[in-house]
């Protein structure tokens, strides 16, 4: 029988290598794997790529979200061909509910006090505002259980959020409709877990926690690998 097409969607501050120690899991697996470039400019408008993505894919697919990619793969997972969803240690945000609106309900993590703002231009449209994260503090906030050369390369080659896309509410949620898995990566320090575990459980999510940074595609990519293949199994 052949194997679903998984998608890996990357997160804020990240790009699509975070996902580079499980690409090769799956491959071997058998599975074919989509890892697109997120534009991070606007929650609706990363989804509506991510779901452009998703469209041109014959047959199902899994669709996997880190961090802010799980608020992406709550809007793009409605395509007709995605058959589960798996967060990893990411938002699951309800219908006509924002990233900020979500974090609201719990205590700050160690990251709002090291995000870092810079404007960028839109053409015909005042100036942007991109988020990241400073770069000293990224390795011990993001990637604390990642080896420490790599995390200060993660550290120097962050791709920004755009800062609309923290008020921006989703306006579909597509775990009503998709069975869903969710990964809590119980040491982030990026995403309080218990954003995570609130977003699960709401969902009614097949969930586990994993002893993890917020990076546990990279820490943990075994866990992460036997969670989508859980799902590609099930869904």
């Amino acid at each position: 029988m052949s194997r679903p097409t998984v998608v890996l969607v990357h997160g804020a501050f990240a790009d699509a290598s975070s996902y580079a120690s499980v690409v090769p899991e799956l491959l071997a697996d058998g599975f074919p794997v989509v890892a697109p470039a997120v534009p991070n400019r606007s929650l609706t408008g990363d989804a509506a790529y991510v779901a452009s993505v998703v469209r041109r894919i014959p047959g199902p697919v899994i669709l996997v979200g880190h961090s802010y990619g799980g608020a992406v793969i709550t809007v793009a997972g409605t395509e007709e061909n995605v058959r589960g969803l798996v967060y990893l240690a990411g938002y699951a945000l309800e219908e006509g509910e924002s990233l900020g609106e979500l974090q609201g309900r719990f205590s700050d993590s160690d990251l709002a006090d090291a995000l870092v703002y810079a404007p960028f231009p839109v053409e015909g449209q005042e100036d942007g505002t991109d988020v990241s994260v400073d770069v000293e503090r990224f390795p011990e906030i993001f990637a604390a259980d990642v080896d420490p050369v790599l995390a200060r390369v993660l550290a120097v080659t962050q791709r920004p959020l755009a800062a609309r896309a923290f008020g921006e509410a989703a306006p579909v949620a597509a775990w009503r409709s998709k069975p869903s898995w969710g990964l809590v990566a119980s040491s982030d320090r990026t995403i309080n877990p218990e954003v995570e575990r609130f977003g699960y459980q709401r969902a009614g999510m097949t969930t586990v926690e994993v002893d993890s940074s917020h990076l546990v595609m990279l820490a943990h990519p075994k866990s992460v690998v036997a969670l989508i293949r859980e799902a590609a199994d099930r869904a």
